[in-house]
């Protein structure tokens, strides 16, 4: 069982950020500490925010190793598209020069990539 300690101003926060927090799955995160602050059991929690229990006690972790700081963080996988490195040439490409259809778009960018 992970014990953990919360500080009345780490609730307020948790109880914020779980509303107010811009990404989904941070706030997400911030339910699960805060029902944890409450002292539901983590069986309870999984179940109440529908992750499993090895993803709740991962939040735990993190809380336990940098606090909230650490719960913001997203960590999952973002792919890169091979054309990110084009993005600012092939924008100003269709800026000057609009295509009239989708194919046409898609036959300049592979063109110009």
């Amino acid at each position: 069982m992970i014990k953990l300690s919360f500080t009345s101003e780490d609730i307020e926060q948790l109880h914020y950020e779980r509303f107010h927090h811009p990404h989904p799955r941070v706030q997400r995160k911030m339910e699960a500490l805060y029902l944890k602050s409450q002292g539901y059991p983590h069986g309870e929690i999984a179940q109440l925010i529908r992750v499993s229990e090895v993803t709740l006690v991962s939040y735990f972790r993190d809380y336990q190793a940098g606090g909230i700081e650490q719960l913001k963080q997203l960590t999952f996988y973002q792919p890169k598209s091979q054309l990110q490195q084009h993005q600012e040439s092939i924008k100003r490409y269709f800026r000057a020069h609009p295509p009239q259809t989708l194919a046409q778009a898609a036959a300049k960018i592979t063109e110009l990539t």
